[in-house]
């Protein structure tokens, strides 16, 4: 079964879940879909104040579902498709929500878990959660824009350490270098988040989405990609790099 992008409103809420428990709530192609049609829907209500963004259970998101990459990750042309289209659409979608948006982080925040967080504008972490993208064990880099994201959100140092050494890291580092707001043990992280939103949904929404255009600025990620960027499509260490982690077995590079 495919996961899902589920969300509901309440009150002056719109609580947006990551659900694809039965793999960390990685995420699908069809659920990159999901999230452009949700933060949509959620940008054009008048009756949302704040935007809450969380995993279904105890991760956030451990990454994308790696099962799905063989049928288009070794062509070029299908894999710009798969960035530039399907991912970039989904976070280009939370990105432009006018509305506050907080992300309540459990768990694995990995890849594609660590760039949705990163269009989040304020993140909230469990102290046990754990945050990084290592795709250089599969043989990829990540896709300019979506390195661009992420670089911008947890600085330069944190991103060259993920990318360039598959380092993942602990909320304390995360709250250090400016990714999380606010780090708390799991036990108290409903609390402090219900505390947020009701905060945040009790603002000016007239001041909070004129905070927003201000503090968004244009950047290296609003750029377009050129087709370049994808001509490792078919190499032979992102084809091993892949099927590796679905053998379950050390990649030979």
């Amino acid at each position: 079964m495919t996961g899902t992008i589920d969300w509901q409103l309440s009150g002056a809420l719109a609580s947006v879940t990551v659900s694809n428990p039965a793999r960390m709530n990685a995420m699908t192609r069809t659920m990159w879909q999901q999230l452009r049609e949700v933060f949509a829907e959620i940008s054009g209500r008048t009756d949302v104040r704040c935007v809450l963004v969380q995993g279904k259970g105890a991760h956030f998101c451990a990454g994308g579902d790696i099962s799905e990459y063989p049928a288009f990750r070794f062509e070029p042309d299908s894999l710009m498709h798969f960035h530039e289209v399907e991912v970039w659409g989904g976070l280009q979608a939370l990105l432009d929500c006018p509305l506050p948006v907080l992300a309540l982080v459990r768990g694995n925040c990995m890849g594609a878990g660590l760039e949705i967080a990163s269009c989040c504008d304020l993140r909230l972490g469990a102290a046990n959660s754990v945050y990084g993208a290592p795709i250089a064990r599969l043989g990829f880099p990540m896709a300019p824009r979506e390195a661009a994201l992420v670089q911008r959100s947890v600085g330069a140092a944190t991103a060259s350490a993920m990318l360039l050494a598959a380092q993942s890291f602990d909320a304390a580092h995360m709250l250090q270098c400016g990714f999380l707001a606010w780090s708390v043990p799991d036990d108290a992280l409903q609390l402090k988040a219900d505390a947020l939103v009701a905060r945040m949904g009790g603002l000016s929404p007239q001041a909070a989405r004129l905070n927003k255009q201000i503090l968004r600025q244009e950047g290296p990620m609003q750029a377009p990609t050129p087709p370049s960027a994808y001509a490792y499509a078919p190499s032979p260490q992102h084809r091993e790099g892949v099927q590796a982690f679905l053998d379950k077995r050390q990649p030979d590079f």
